[in-house]
């Protein structure tokens, strides 16, 4: 799908702040509420605008400490990825998780309370799938960067 100038204004203003109402997010991109409404569907249907969502900060609910996981399988078979897939989803914990090329196979974004809430996932995480080789973890200090906003250029 191309976007348009329009389009482009109309999302980086909903990953400004998802929750204008149509009549706000249709006067800052100079439209009136039926062409932006239209607009938006069309962005919806065609999976460019996934969902709008509410982002919390972490450290305020108790859930400061961020760990990255970094998993080694030596099975690289499809029968395995769909159980790795499988057995991954019910983790609450996992923020993001990715296949890698490189020196590991998978990495994760953890987030949860603090080190011994992690090392309660850790172990829930290696005895609930088979095949992993390597499981090491970093753990950041500082949050420097952190946005959700695609850059729309």
């Amino acid at each position: 799908m191309v976007l348009d100038n329009v389009d482009k204004a109309l999302l980086a203003k909903l990953q400004e702040d998802a929750s204008l109402s149509l009549s706000d997010l249709a006067e800052a991109v100079n439209l009136t509420t039926t062409p932006c409404w239209k607009r938006l569907k069309r962005l919806e249907e065609c999976g460019v605008l996934r969902k709008r969502v509410a982002l919390l900060d972490p450290a305020a609910i108790g859930l400061s400490f961020t760990a990255f996981v970094h998993i080694k399988t030596a099975d690289h078979s499809e029968d395995w990825y769909q159980r790795f897939v499988y057995a991954e989803k019910p983790f609450d914990e996992v923020m993001e998780c990715y296949r890698m090329a490189g020196e590991y196979d998978y990495m994760m974004k953890v987030q949860v309370a603090d080190m011994p809430a992690f090392d309660h996932f850790y172990k829930k995480l290696v005895n609930s799938i088979d095949g992993l080789t390597n499981v090491t973890s970093t753990f950041a200090m500082e949050p420097l960067k952190y946005t959700t906003a695609l850059p729309l250029r």
